[in-house]
């Protein structure tokens, strides 16, 4: 990850830090994480451009442990909501997103295959430090992730626009697991009927649809106000 915000909340990790690359001036500029680090190597600006991802570096990138856990890791917890990624393809998009499960406080994502690495460093700077924060899971197809919810007694939602039901009058108090498609596209028919129920968001202006990552924040926000007044089940 770049920047102190990112290696800062990665020192906060109980795993922390492999390693911290720093120019001079930023290590002088942040001594707290310099001296959290396990490993610390100053390099030249000229290193820290080959390193970095962002055109004008911040000077701190960090290199962190692998953080992705097993689908049965996640269920073991007996998750109350579940964000799965279905083709999601921009990292930013996927990376807002898993920002916007941790503030929901969702119990994992999941990046099934094809769609975004979630290494991906433009997904990990969208994050903003919840790529620490919340459970991910990378790999496996949508079929065997929706089976795996499903048998665990989550209940398995997908958005779309032709959905039969409204996101004003779906049921979100119990266990659920929301399944987004791709930015362009949507959901394909093999994945919307693998869901128990396709819901729509209602749209009161003239706006033709929402974005991927701001429709992911409208149901996991509503997901989470139903299960709270179900019975105080989010935190």
């Amino acid at each position: 990850m770049e920047g102190p915000s990112g290696v800062r909340e990665a020192l906060a990790d109980e795993r922390g830090l492999v390693e911290l690359f720093a120019t001079p001036d930023a290590a002088e500029r942040h001594p707290d994480l310099v001296a959290g680090a396990r490993r610390v190597h100053l390099v030249t600006e000229d290193v820290m451009g080959a390193l970095a991802d962002t055109v004008s570096p911040q000077g701190l990138v960090g290199v962190a442990e692998v953080r992705d856990v097993p689908l049965g890791t996640v269920l073991a917890t007996r998750p109350r909501l579940v964000v799965v990624l279905a083709h999601a393809r921009d990292p930013g998009n996927a990376g807002t997103i898993l920002r916007t499960a941790d503030a929901a406080g969702a119990d994992a994502v999941v990046f099934p295959d094809g769609s975004v690495d979630p290494y991906n460093p433009k997904c990990v700077r969208a994050s903003a430090g919840s790529v620490f924060h919340v459970p991910f899971v990378e790999g496996g197809s949508v079929a065997e992730t929706v089976a795996a919810l499903r048998s665990s007694g989550v209940r398995v939602l997908a958005t779309t626009a032709a959905g039969e039901t409204s996101l004003d009058d779906a049921d979100l108090a119990g266990p659920t697991a929301w399944l987004f498609g791709n930015e362009a596209w949507g959901l394909p028919g093999d994945d919307l009927a693998l869901a128990d129920q396709r819901v729509r968001v209602p749209l009161y202006g003239r706006a033709e649809s929402l974005n991927l990552a701001t429709a992911a924040a409208v149901c996991l926000y509503a997901s989470a106000r139903g299960q709270r007044e179900a019975g105080g089940c989010r935190t």
